[in-house]
């Protein structure tokens, strides 16, 4: 079910887990507000949210909802997308960023994990398993086109003026249409 299962079932393994986790989405959120932050924007940085400090990230429902029922979300970064510059550029490499950032996770990790000392420590291998494959989920799930996901706002920077009212209309039905998605996948 959620993490609450892990975390009573093996602490030890749910620790191993959890910290690669909370870090690969304060690392995918910080980059958000970085981006945004480089390109005009100074909402994140004004809003204390260019931090490692994990309490600045988590969301209380959102992490609830990951313990008990095994799917959360992270306190987005407040991004003003008027005030990139260029916008329609900002849009998409603000929205990347985080996308990006889970990758090069991923890809570092993987060398990192290669390294004589890393795999053999049972503990180290271990952490870096989880790095790797929360990277790649993370990567891959944010790249879904459905808002309020990054893979959307992509999109949505990609789409001619006339076509984006029509999608952004999607935005009150995303987080549905993802729980949706989730719930399809689990009875699968």
């Amino acid at each position: 079910m959620g993490l609450i299962t892990d975390l009573l079932r093996d602490p030890k393994a749910f620790i191993l887990m959890a910290i690669p986790l909370l870090y690969s989405i304060i690392f995918h959120e910080l980059a958000h507000g970085w981006v945004a932050y480089r390109m005009g924007d100074p909402t994140a940085k004004l809003m204390g949210r260019l931090s490692l400090n994990p309490l600045k990230h988590l969301d209380p429902i959102g992490t609830l909802m990951l313990f008990f029922v095994g799917f959360g979300w992270a306190k987005p970064v407040p991004v003003n997308f008027q005030n990139l510059r260029p916008r329609r550029a900002g849009l998409i490499l603000v929205s990347s960023a985080g996308i990006l950032t889970n990758i090069l996770l991923a890809v570092a990790a993987i060398f990192i994990s290669h390294l004589e000392p890393v795999y053999s420590n049972k503990v180290l291998a271990t952490v870096f398993f989880w790095l790797i494959r929360i990277n790649i989920v993370l990567a891959v799930f944010n790249l879904i086109p459905i808002p309020p996901l990054d893979g959307s706002k992509i999109l949505m920077g990609f789409l001619p003026a006339r076509y984006q009212y029509y999608f952004a209309r999607l935005e009150p039905y995303g987080f549905f249409i993802i729980l949706a998605l989730l719930l399809l996948l689990r009875i699968l």
